[in-house]
């Protein structure tokens, strides 16, 4: 019987699956990580857990004068230890960097991205647990946010251009494997922030073969 391989997805509302313009949320199999794990289920990969950690406004290393508890950085080795062992930890982080109280750059972001990766891999999990490998995706590039959110990204859209490029350098810096999710989907029509539920189901049937790859490629290790 294959061994069942855990994926740890740790990330923020486009993920979390914030119905654009609403408070709600779209159910599991609508969101990408619920995608994503059919698609691998359906395949000849054997049997995949996929665990969601995520948060409305997380960012990468920054935190929300508002809300406690934002700043990916500062929980993430918990969440590590907890969910341990894991055969795949896939990052989705970015968008909220770019919130109307901030003056961030690019390169703010994707430093964030680093240090996350590095705390990933510093994680204090039990002994002889691997530490696992890592997907970075970066988000669809912020597109004129509006309606109730408008207010919030104000600006996002023009300083976080260039994003992906500056997170596909950190990751590939660090050795991680990259996926633009700009090659498969925009954000959303509706507030250009979020995902639609068209475009979760876009990117999580992409996604689906780069981590089915992944995983293999961790098996033959």
């Amino acid at each position: 019987m294959p061994t069942t391989k855990h994926i740890l997805v740790y990330s923020d509302s486009l993920t979390w699956g914030i119905i654009p313009t609403t408070r709600q949320r779209l159910p599991f199999e609508e969101r990408w990580p619920g995608v994503l794990h059919a698609a691998l289920n359906a395949g000849e990969n054997g049997r995949i857990r996929l665990t969601e950690d995520c948060l409305n406004g997380r960012r990468t290393a920054f935190d929300d004068p508002y809300k406690p508890g934002r700043n990916a950085l500062s929980g993430v080795q918990q969440v590590i230890e907890a969910q341990s062992p894991l055969d795949l930890v896939i990052l989705l982080l970015g968008t909220n960097d770019f919130q109307s109280m901030h003056q961030h750059k690019p390169w703010h972001s994707a430093t964030g991205i680093a240090a996350l990766i590095n705390a990933i891999r510093t994680a204090p999990v039990e002994p002889g647990m691997p530490v696992p490998p890592i997907l970075v995706i970066a988000p669809p590039q912020l597109d004129n946010p509006r309606g109730p959110i408008g207010p919030k990204f104000e600006g996002g859209d023009v300083a976080s251009r260039g994003l992906a490029q500056a997170i596909r350098q950190v990751s590939g810096d660090a050795g991680c494997a990259f996926f633009d999710s700009n090659t498969v989907t925009t954000s959303s029509t509706h507030d250009g922030v979020h995902l639609d539920a068209d475009q979760h189901h876009a990117l999580g049937v992409a996604l689906a073969p780069v981590v089915a790859k992944l995983l293999a490629d961790g098996a033959a290790d």
